[in-house]
């Protein structure tokens, strides 16, 4: 039987839900801002689920949401608190887990047309400079634009840390048509350039679960005769379809109805059978998700 690794779920809606300092701007910085126990109290939920891999609360730890005030004088502090909260429930857990450190887009989540390397530079090192000590993994997460994923790899250098790559995907195509990031680029230059980069794993995460499966098949099929050993991974938001220029997290979107821990269990099948070994859930997956995957995956 295939060996699946085992993520978590969303941070932020977990933090709405259980009742911790929650709202616009600073999303789910704010918990780390005002009340960190509920930091620890999500990642702790996500470990009793069954999660394998913890991943730092940082994706909000950027100017979209701190402001770039706060983030020039906190940025630093935060992002190694996030890194430290995170570790520190690893190392109590009773078996192995790891800790994934979050590596958001700097200029805006699903907008490729905001990325700056020049501006997200600086800003992505004041990241990786506060969760360096705290990580096993890197994981660039929500990238919509390979050029997001070139700066990681020149940020984090060659530190001995695996680095993660996830992309997410245009949502809404048709059955029929390629799935594409949300820059236009296709899915095999994600890869290849994950490739390219030294990745150790490939993932597709923050999109619509129905686009997920014919990504990781056009993955599986690329990385056979490219470099057979990387992982190929998944983890879904639970929203509807966004529109093509929509920010992520700038509103509080509705979650789907079918996207119950048996719903997304079913889309989990779906991927492991594709070729996917990293499964775990984004926005508005929570850690009753996560347990519905510990039990049957």
């Amino acid at each position: 039987m295939q060996r699946i690794t085992l993520l978590d779920g969303g941070t932020g809606r977990e933090l709405k839900r259980i009742g911790a300092p929650f709202r616009q701007p600073e999303w789910s910085a704010l918990a780390l801002i005002e009340a960190p126990q509920f930091v620890t109290r999500v990642h702790e939920a996500y470990v009793e689920a069954g999660a394998d891999v913890i991943t730092t609360n940082s994706y909000a730890v950027v100017p979209f949401h701190l402001g770039a005030g706060r983030h020039a004088a906190d940025g630093l502090r935060l992002a190694a608190l996030s890194g430290t909260l995170a570790h520190d429930v690893a190392a109590k857990s009773p078996r192995p887990v790891l800790v994934a450190g979050s590596l958001p887009p700097v200029c805006g989540s699903y907008r490729a047309d905001l990325f700056d390397a020049a501006i997200a530079r600086p800003l992505l090192q004041t990241i990786v400079d506060g969760l360096r000590p705290s990580v096993d993994h890197w994981q660039g997460e929500t990238l919509s634009a390979i050029e997001e994923a070139d700066l990681i790899r020149a940020v984090v250098g060659q530190d001995g840390k695996p680095l993660w790559l996830s992309f997410t995907l245009a949502d809404g195509h048709l059955a029929a048509e390629a799935p594409r990031l949300r820059s236009g680029e296709s899915v095999e230059d994600a890869v290849r350039a994950a490739v390219r980069l030294g990745a150790a794993a490939v993932l597709f995460n923050c999109s619509q679960p129905e686009v997920m499966g014919a990504a990781v098949t056009i993955a599986r099929d690329l990385l056979a005769t490219l470099a057979p050993n990387l992982q190929i991974g998944v983890y879904a938001n639970a929203f509807p379809p966004q529109r093509a220029d929509a920010d992520a997290n700038a509103d509080l979107l509705e979650i789907r109805a079918d996207l119950t821990p048996a719903g997304y269990l079913g889309w989990a099948r779906d991927w492991v059978a594709r070729g996917a070994s990293i499964i775990g859930g984004c926005c508005g997956i929570g850690p009753e998700h996560i347990a519905a995957l510990r039990a049957a995956l």
